[in-house]
């Protein structure tokens, strides 16, 4: 593992919020949540065999429901109006059962 600097580290963070913003932005309306429910968006790194080097966990906490973790095979970036509609749809399964 390389040496990262603190401007890196900073730019990546800042860019890595940039995109958590706009993605959040996109889910808050596919998935009809109110002013009492929170969302939650990170990329992590996921180094089991068969998935991809990025992918990003979205945190649905309804008020009164339990958390759902929903998980998005790729990077924050990739995220787009489709995939936030087939993690909705996900999310609408799951509160079914």
């Amino acid at each position: 593992m390389g040496f990262i600097s603190l401007k890196d580290w900073r730019a990546r963070s800042a860019g890595l919020a940039q995109a958590a913003s706009r993605a959040k932005a996109l889910l808050h309306p596919a998935f009809g949540l109110s002013e009492a429910d929170a969302l939650s968006v990170n990329e992590i790194a996921c180094p089991d065999p068969g998935c991809p080097d990025v992918e990003t966990v979205v945190l649905v906490m309804r008020a009164g429901e339990p958390t759902r973790a929903l998980r998005f095979r790729g990077p924050l970036d990739d995220l787009d109006e489709a995939a936030a509609r087939a993690l909705a749809l996900e999310e609408a399964g799951l509160r079914a059962l």
